[in-house]
């Protein structure tokens, strides 16, 4: 008998027992928390699942089926440059309007392909930390200063925690390395540009239908705002000639697809999130009854969705209890609390910022508002960059799922380099400004 199995599960019966037995129903900030809970999920559910992870699974099946294994290595493995692999992997977040949870699928399946794992790291943080959009309303709203230190935090933290990671598992990875040295040049079936068109056109798509409100009513950003899902509907119309010229669907389902879709911006023109919900059946019926590659991308869409999706539901329910919804950040922790925590830039401000950033979810942008109403609540300058590094990049969703795919042990020394680093980063930043 292996008792240590037993005696974890021991433990996870006695933890839910004890919490069972002690838990303060009664109390007005429990029955508050648990709302929250489920307020978070029906947010999650509702404005992220749909516009966010449905594109982000398709695009890491197109990873997994359509990027052969050797053109992973290429970039990101053994037989690539390391300042190549790391420079692309660093710098990913400024085309990827992701999230912590958003970028999961896509790490998933570059690191499945045969990715090493401190490139991959570094995608994994950058994805979600150097959000275009995000570093410059960071510069507008949060202050110039904040905006320029998150870039520069971002991009460094990418390489350095990747290359640190590499550096620990060198052994591991050393024997990836030599399996991938001994592979042979394999010649692509699909040029490599068509790939790269249909994997382009999918991102545009995640990019665009989550585009968020800018905070001016005129200019570039808001026009873009504006018009974002009329820029969808033409990737869409650019995803269809993809499917058919590139993916080789049957042009049956694609031209059936692709008229439901536009007879559905017809009648529900005013909620556009119809028709994009139309075009992702239309296009899982159309793989489903294909054959071949195509099917083949269904079956790994799917098998990321059903790998993350419990995990990421379980953790947002666990996130919203701790520290409410998005409507309101207010959870079991009193945010007066977390407000008296962070101020000034002692060093336990500045860790408090970054532990409490990295168990938080933030969906794209989110972190601004909360974070503007955590500076007025009297939080310091540096313990504000901490979370600013550690928040979008982690959380505790994010976690579960990062265990998942490179282990137990990988994850903690993954979030620990991520706390400690935007600790220091917040100390030295609030020293100077």
């Amino acid at each position: 008998m292996n008792w240590k199995e037993q005696y974890k599960s021991f433990l996870w019966i006695l933890g839910f027992f004890l919490f069972a037995y002690f838990m303060p129903i009664e109390t007005a900030s429990f029955k508050s928390a648990i709302y929250e809970a489920f307020n978070l999920a029906k947010w999650y559910a509702r404005e992220h699942v749909l516009l966010c992870l449905i594109p982000a699974f398709f695009i890491a099946g197109v990873i997994a089926v359509f990027v052969s294994q050797a053109a992973v290595v290429k970039y990101f493995g053994a037989k690539a440059k390391k300042w190549v692999a790391y420079l692309v992997a660093s710098v990913s977040g400024t085309i990827l309007a992701v999230c912590s949870c958003t970028v999961l699928p896509l790490f998933s399946s570059i690191h499945k392909r045969g990715a090493g794992l401190g490139p991959a790291i570094a995608f994994l943080y950058s994805g979600p930390a150097i959000n275009i959009l995000a570093i410059i309303l960071t510069a507008r709203i949060l202050g110039f200063e904040l905006g320029v230190a998150r870039v520069i935090g971002a991009v460094a933290f990418s390489i350095v925690i990747g290359l640190i990671m590499s550096f620990i598992y060198r052994k591991e990875e050393k024997q990836r390395e030599a399996a991938q040295l001994a592979m042979p040049d394999v010649e692509e079936e699909r040029p490599m540009w068509q790939t790269t068109l249909h994997f382009f056109i999918l991102v545009a798509i995640l990019v665009f239908v989550n585009w968020g409100k800018p905070d001016s009513s005129e200019g570039f950003w808001h026009f873009m705002f504006v018009n974002k899902w009329f820029i969808t509907g033409l990737f869409g119309l650019g995803f269809a000639l993809s499917m058919t010229f590139i993916i080789k669907v049957r042009k049956l389902f694609v031209l059936i697809g692709t008229l439901a879709v536009i007879v559905a911006s017809f009648v529900f023109y005013s909620n556009p999130i119809i028709p994009f919900i139309v075009g992702v059946i239309a296009t899982t019926i159309a793989l489903t009854f294909s054959e071949g590659e195509p099917n083949q991308w269904l079956g790994e869409t799917w098998g990321f969705t059903k790998q993350i999706m419990p995990l990421l539901g379980a953790g947002v329910l666990v996130a919203g209890f701790l520290l409410g919804s998005q409507e309101n950040p207010q959870g079991i922790i009193p945010n007066e609390w977390i407000a008296k925590l962070v101020g000034g830039n002692s060093l336990f401000a500045n860790f408090f910022a970054s532990i409490t950033g990295a168990f938080m979810y933030f969906a794209t942008l989110t972190e601004i508002p909360i974070l503007q109403g955590l500076i007025n609540s009297g939080m310091g300058k540096g313990p504000a960059l901490a979370l600013l590094l550690a928040g979008p990049a982690l959380s505790l969703p994010n976690m579960l799922v990062i265990r998942s795919v490179i282990g137990t042990q990988k994850t903690v020394v993954f979030v620990s380099l991520v706390v400690v680093m935007a600790t220091l980063s917040g100390l030295i930043y609030g020293m100077i400004f």
